[in-house]
């Protein structure tokens, strides 16, 4: 099971990359097996995704994000909060993603901001998003604001989300492999068929003569 995460902080240290840490780590904690965790910094992509808006091709570092995020089996996506949105570089990431990249995919969404006058912004910015971008959103979203840290309820929000996006990431998992079966046993071995012919023709034709076309169609 692959699950990817997307950090949009800019500073070092980030409590954006915190905030996706605790969620990557919450989700991980609870899988049954090994968890192939990726983490994408587009604070380090920054460079790669303008240029790639200018000349239309991604850069080797920007290509292998890409690569991950559209393989992942899940994905936590955590941004900081500006102008009571999400920032311009996240936005911009799932820009260059083709615009399929992500249907049907679970996402995890979250967001760090100063106050928490901004903790609408998972429900007027960051759902409506990848709704549009047809990925699938655990109804959990977790946003942090500066007090929040080490206050309670935090923790809580963090392990419902995180288990609602494995359950929905398990859940997929499986059905997916099951699909898979369901079309290698239907698939079965070749069998030929042989063609029935047409009344009167042994070779599997029918031939209307000219005069019925032409009286067919004066009818």
């Amino acid at each position: 099971m692959k699950l990817v995460v997307v950090s949009a902080g800019l500073s070092v240290p980030s409590s954006t990359r915190l905030l996706a840490d605790r969620l990557a780590a919450a989700t991980a904690g609870r899988a049954p097996g090994p968890v192939d965790l990726r983490v994408v910094e587009l604070r380090d992509l920054a460079v790669e995704i303008a240029h790639n808006f200018t000349n239309g091709f991604p850069g080797r570092a920007l290509s292998a994000a890409i690569d991950d995020v559209t393989s992942a089996d899940g994905l936590i996506v955590v941004t900081p909060v500006f102008s009571a949105s999400y920032s311009g570089l996240f936005k911009s990431f799932f820009d260059v993603l083709d615009k399929d990249a992500l249907a049907g995919k679970p996402v995890l969404i979250g967001a760090t901001g100063g106050t928490g006058r901004h903790s609408l912004v998972l429900e007027h910015a960051l759902r409506p998003l990848f709704a549009y971008l047809r990925a699938v959103v655990v109804p959990t979203g977790v946003y942090a604001a500066s007090e929040d840290w080490g206050a309670e309820g935090l923790s809580e929000r963090i392990e419902r989300a995180a288990g609602e996006l494995l359950a929905l990431m398990t859940a997929l998992t499986v059905a997916s492999a099951s699909a898979s079966a369901s079309v290698a046993v239907q698939a079965g071995p070749e069998v030929a068929v042989p063609a029935q012919p047409a009344p009167g023709r042994a070779d599997g034709f029918h031939v209307v003569p000219f005069e019925e076309q032409l009286a067919a169609l004066r009818v």
